[in-house]
């Protein structure tokens, strides 16, 4: 540890902001994260979280009829920590938010959520009620919203297009590389050990 003539400890050097440039911004070229994000968006595993009537309208997109696996989209994913993406249809109540935002937290980066419905979108003919959210995206963030009560198969197809499109053209050093900043280096969640001979 430096001291200062007076015997004092010197005051530490603060690390430099992170600057917001992923390893792979600066190694990988531009035809590379193309098809990074051209791979991501052929290959979304979905977790349904169904909780009411929308749940069939999803079940109805993923049938021969519709069939949403050609557009890459892969349903029923056996948990959250194999899944892309997050489609939430139906009413979230203030009971089941924690558990939306649970299996949100245990999806791996990067991850989609699709807000599909009216009740998932702002609380649909529920809004008014004292034990329905508000709109899931009050609990967790929401790429794309789908209107509508319930919405038609081809409503959900939209989405996926859409989503996909927002994935084609993203990119994770503005979404991810924000590591920690000064402050939060150095906000006192960690004393220091004393200086040698400060106590007894």
């Amino acid at each position: 540890m430096d001291v200062t003539p007076a015997g004092t400890p010197a005051e530490p050097q603060l690390l430099p902001e992170p600057k917001r440039l992923g390893v792979l911004s600066r190694l990988a070229p531009e035809p590379m994260k193309v098809v990074l994000n051209w791979g991501r968006r052929y290959s979304l595993w979905v977790f349904n979280f169904g909780l009411a009537c929308c749940a069939i309208e999803f079940i109805a997109a993923s049938m021969a009829r519709h069939d949403f696996i050609r557009l890459g989209v892969i349903p029923f994913a056996p948990g959250p920590r194999q899944a892309d993406l997050m489609i939430v249809s139906g009413t979230v109540t203030d009971k089941m938010a924690p558990a939306v935002k649970r299996l949100y937290e245990q999806m791996p980066e990067p991850k989609y959520v699709i807000s599909f419905g009216a009740c998932s979108n702002c609380g649909g003919p529920y809004w008014d009620s004292y034990s329905v959210t508000k709109g899931v995206d009050q609990i967790i963030p929401v790429d794309v919203y789908v209107p509508g009560c319930p919405p038609r198969p081809e409503a959900l197809l939209q989405g996926i297009l859409k989503l996909q499109e927002k994935i084609a053209r993203e990119s994770l050093a503005d979404r991810y590389a924000t590591g920690p900043s000064t402050a939060q280096l150095t906000s006192g969640l960690i004393t220091p050990p004393p200086a040698p001979g400060a106590g007894a």
